[in-house]
């Protein structure tokens, strides 16, 4: 299980987005270098609607996540846990506390991620990863940035305090 501390994140935290996003770029397709990236990262910042998973005593993201907050349909936009940290709860705990935080039920939490031909889609374990948490695959959406494909993944938010499903 993860001993991250999940919080807010902050202007200083900009570089460990683009250290945990230099992770996935094979996946996603470029970010570290792409300004609209930077952009997105600073305005969840802004809006505090980003979230890290930080190691205690260090300045290094285990994780992190960007999140949509506009009901009655959430976003979540981003998602990273860094490569020796997945499969620690690390995940899990951004997503738990993204719907603590920022879903005020009824609603509907989506997240986009490959599609199941997509040589991501096994490799990641982000299909898998949904699942546990309560998503189901719903529609195609548009491909990625590097033609890969992608799927929409929803799960319904029934109440505040909704405990995510193992």
């Amino acid at each position: 299980m993860t001993t991250s501390t999940i919080r807010l994140a902050r202007e200083q935290d900009f570089e460990g987005f683009l250290d945990l996003a230099a992770q996935v770029e094979h996946w996603f397709g470029p970010m570290v270098e792409e300004p609209g990236f930077h952009e997105a990262v600073r305005k969840n910042i802004r809006r505090s609607t980003a979230l890290v998973a930080a190691s205690p005593g260090s300045d290094r993201l285990r994780g992190a996540l960007l999140f949509g907050a506009k009901p009655p349909v959430y976003h979540v936009h981003w998602l990273v846990v860094a490569e020796g940290e997945r499969g620690s709860g690390t995940g899990r705990a951004l997503v738990e506390e993204a719907v603590r935080r920022f879903v005020d039920a009824p609603g509907t939490l989506e997240v986009v991620t490959f599609g199941a031909d997509h040589p991501g889609a096994v490799t990641s374990g982000a299909r898998v990863f949904y699942e546990r948490l309560g998503f189901t695959p719903a529609e195609a959406a548009a491909p990625g940035p590097e033609g890969g494909s992608r799927q929409v993944y929803r799960r319904s938010v029934d109440r505040r305090e909704c405990p995510i499903a193992d």
